[in-house]
């Protein structure tokens, strides 16, 4: 009986679990799926979306000469001091953006058959769109893979990645090889050609039949029904003014003197792409005055509509409502936070005097005995010096060694304190409020690209084409944005900006202010790793920080980087080369 029952029982258990045998039919969809269901379809597309490398911020500076970290186990710390390789690169976008570049292309393949309206005439501005989206997109995936893993091989050819255009199956050929680095610019060139002729330049509501695309205006479009469709509830996507400005920073790459001898890209076609969009906002008059202080500007964040930018931003991410990790990631300890990023003293001493001297320079007045006092205003503005105030009370900031009131001075054991002697203000919203018990956030949002890089990517490349001075077709030149920029921040306003002017006619000394103006503008937000490495400059500076005991400023060695000199091009993944032989790692790796 025993034995009986125990066949009952199996027989029963294996008919209830007859699927495990045989399977019932899977809910999979198809592609093709996509044609009769549009939400399906454009679920591929914000694939590619959730992708950006910018969609959250980076704080990559901590492998730099800019800033180091306190967080022991920080992946970039390991990687600036000897960790990078090919199978563990932090920088690593080939996995993500060649995912991403697959799902586009996969979209823009079967986008012409997707029923989105049933109106046709409506149903082809959708497909006019998406196709316009998924090319910018392709164009901006394929400038993060050339900027993270284009490079020289030992066979002396400067390679990009290769360039796949339709989508891949079971039976592609994936044993590439990768395409060179003028073809991958070009094809950047190309998708944006394609999308600008597709695209609005903004996603905005449009009030008269005068605006309405002739493409479509012969189709009898009314204002109603393109706004259904290019409207300004689409802002935040992909549009004809982003992908340009993908066009504009992918020229600049390379012109770069990482890059120029393998492109045939010169640096009057960096200036030219970056000059027409500062031309759409009227030049010089485009940049904002607020621009400098747009993670502060508490007005402007807490009425930002959705999907609307502030006049500083190109393109950004979305608006939280509340939210406090950045500063409880940031502040000092003694406003309960973790102190994570800390500028170095290389940084700082970048920063000019407020007169615009550079403080080497004897016309600077700068006192080493009394650092911080008659600086660049943006100095206090980004980087919270001993002796500063902040949070919503205004407290103390005291990073001396000799500090014994709070736990915010250096190198304490409290494993949040400084390491520099300097903490992050830069990002912060210092009216958010935090203690042991009670968190209270604000309104924050990051930017994907601002004006004032586009300014000063403009200011960059306009002085090599045409020098300091000369502007080519546009009406302003570097000079004239350098002074812009360093009006807008309070430099040189006593005397005139007296040291910008006794350069204005000197190229060199205008790309090193050039580049400086760039790394303290730009300052932790992600460009100062790979503007070292397309400018060739010296990766292994040692980071430096303040030692203060009394009145007493010592600057002492924090961290030493370790960078082989092949490391100015980032490397192709090791998992790769091991996959397949067609794939050329860059020299060094």
């Amino acid at each position: 009986m025993k034995k009986i029952y125990i066949l009952i029982l199996a027989t029963a258990f294996l008919t209830g679990c007859e699927d495990l045998f045989s399977p019932a039919i899977e809910d999979h969809k198809s592609i093709e799926t996509g044609h009769e269901d549009p939400v399906f379809a454009v679920g591929i597309l914000g694939n590619a979306y959730t992708r950006n490398p910018y969609n959250s911020q980076s704080f990559n500076d901590v492998a730099t000469d800019d800033a180091v970290t306190n967080q022991t186990g920080d992946s970039f710390l390991k990687m600036a001091t000897g960790g990078w390789t090919s199978a563990n690169n932090n920088m690593e976008q080939w996995g993500t953006c060649k995912m991403a570049i697959q799902y586009l292309n996969l979209f823009l393949e079967q986008v012409g058959s997707v029923s989105f309206a049933d109106d046709e005439r409506i149903n082809k501005m959708f497909i006019d769109r998406h196709r316009g989206e998924a090319l910018g997109l392709r164009a901006m995936n394929m400038f993060y893979l050339i900027q993270a893993h284009g490079g020289w091989t030992a066979n002396g050819e400067l390679l990009g990645v290769p360039n796949i255009t339709a989508s891949e199956n079971v039976d592609s050929d994936f044993n590439r090889p990768r395409d060179t680095f003028e073809d991958c610019v070009k094809q950047i060139y190309n998708d944006v050609e394609m999308a600008l002729s597709l695209l609005p330049l903004d996603y905005e509501d449009i009030t008269s039949d005068m605006e309405i695309p002739q493409r479509y205006k012969i189709d009898g479009v009314n204002v109603s029904e393109y706004n259904r469709v290019f409207g300004k509830q689409m802002r935040t996507r992909m549009s004809g003014r982003i992908a340009m400005a993908f066009r504009a920073k992918a020229a600049l790459l390379a012109a770069s003197p990482a890059f120029a001898q393998g492109t045939t890209v010169t640096w009057e076609d960096a200036a030219i792409y970056n000059g027409e969009l500062l031309d759409m906002i009227g030049g010089i008059s485009g940049l904002d005055p607020k621009g400098n202080t747009w993670y502060k500007n508490k007005d402007e964040i807490d009425n930002l509509g959705a999907g609307e930018n502030p006049k500083e931003m190109l393109w950004r991410n979305g608006k939280s409502t509340s939210d406090y990790g950045l500063e409880q990631n940031q502040f000092p300890p003694s406003l309960y936070g973790r102190g994570q990023v800390n500028p170095t003293q290389n940084l700082v001493d970048a920063f000019p005097m407020a007169n615009g001297y550079p403080i080497t320079m004897n016309e600077s007045n700068y006192d080493a005995n009394n650092p911080y006092v008659n600086r660049d205003p943006r100095l206090n503005l980004y980087i919270v010096v001993n002796g500063s105030t902040m949070g919503h009370n205004n407290a103390v900031i005291n990073t001396a060694t000799d500090n014994t009131d709070n736990d915010d001075g250096l190198n304490k054991e409290n494993g949040y304190s400084t390491r520099t002697g300097y903490y992050l203000r830069k990002h912060l919203r210092e009216d958010v409020y935090l203690s042991s018990t009670t968190q209270n956030g604000q309104p924050h949002y990051s930017p994907r690209i601002r004006y004032t890089e586009i300014f000063l990517n403009y200011a960059e490349a306009a002085n090599e084409a045409w020098g300091p001075t000369g502007s080519g077709e546009y009406d302003f030149s570097a000079y004239d944005v350098i002074k812009a920029i360093r009006q807008r921040a309070g430099v040189g306003a006593d005397n005139g900006d007296a040291y910008l002017e006794s350069i204005k006619n000197d190229q060199a000394k205008m790309r090193e202010l050039i580049r400086n103006e760039r790394r303290l503008e730009l300052c932790f937000e992600g460009f100062r790793f790979w503007d070292m490495r397309r400018w060739k400059l010296n990766l292994n500076e040692t980071a430096k920080g303040i030692q203060i005991t009394g009145n007493t400023y010592k600057v002492i060695d924090v961290e030493n980087r370790k960078y082989e000199p092949y490391m100015t091009y980032g490397p192709i993944p090791y998992s790769e080369i091991l996959k397949y032989n067609a794939l050329e790692q860059n020299q060094g790796w």
